[in-house]
């Protein structure tokens, strides 16, 4: 009974990957590069077609933030699957906002920041729930059973559906998941951590711990910031050459 919750929001998503196999929540267009509110990302008119290849391909799960691009992308995302809301999976979280300069009480993981943040997210996505709500990275401060417990309230009101954990060490999921089961709260679903060929760490806590909970995993960061695409040995530029502080791999060779 308890892994329930996390097969219903599985069998939600129908998205496409190489050799059409799929594990855990499976892949997504990824939308922190869709706008320019932060002078990088796809211009704002390009959107629409990339969210419609990845819709016309089969794809049906789509993954956001508050933070991408200032709430760009959320908007993004809103005005596209406007029509069709019913057939896609949104995800989006929170804990780092769309404000440049946020104010301390507004991020971080803690209830206000949750409640706020929802709020103004179901606003730009111009919906009235969102399927998947995690919390974007872990703040060292708030205990993993307020934000447990704060799904738990979030789901109850209609505003979400399921929520998750996002950049999370595997003792504070494993924490919040088993308190969740332990009181009679929302399962916890999701899992969402940094996985490549070149970034693998997750292999040794976190994946094993979201198999043994029945977490849906969503790995971000395929190719390692375009490093396993080979474009930087050719001169090329990115992720891994503008913003060197988001890459945690040092040889773009």
């Amino acid at each position: 009974m308890k892994h329930m919750a996390r097969e219903g929001v599985r069998g939600a998503v129908r998205a496409v990957w190489p050799g059409d196999r799929l594990e855990g929540l499976g892949p997504d267009p990824g939308t922190a590069l869709l706008g320019k509110a932060r002078g990088y990302g796809a211009d704002p008119e390009d959107v629409p077609a990339i969210l419609r290849a990845y819709a016309d391909a089969g794809g049906n799960f789509i993954d956001t933030s508050d933070a991408y691009q200032e709430g760009q992308a959320e908007v993004a995302v809103g005005a596209f699957v406007a029509a069709d809301r019913d057939d896609f999976v949104i995800a989006s979280k929170y804990g780092r906002t769309a404000r440049p300069q946020p104010a301390v009480a507004a991020r971080g993981g803690h209830r206000k920041a949750m409640v706020q943040s929802v709020e103004a997210s179901l606003r730009r996505l111009k919906t009235d729930r969102i399927d998947l709500y995690l919390v974007h990275l872990d703040d060292g401060v708030t205990p993993v059973e307020e934000i447990a417990r704060g799904f738990d309230d979030l789901v109850r009101a209609g505003k979400i559906l399921y929520g998750g954990f996002s950049n999370m060490p595997a003792w504070r999921v494993a924490t919040a998941a088993a308190t969740a089961d332990l009181r009679g709260w929302t399962p916890i679903a999701a899992l969402q951590v940094e996985y490549s060929l070149l970034e693998r760490a997750a292999e040794r806590e976190l994946l094993p711990m979201a198999e043994a909970f029945g977490l849906g995993v969503m790995g971000y960061s395929p190719l390692a910031a375009g490093l396993l695409t080979g474009k930087y040995r050719a001169g090329e530029t990115g992720r891994a050459t503008d913003r060197t502080a988001s890459v945690s791999h040092e040889d773009a060779g």
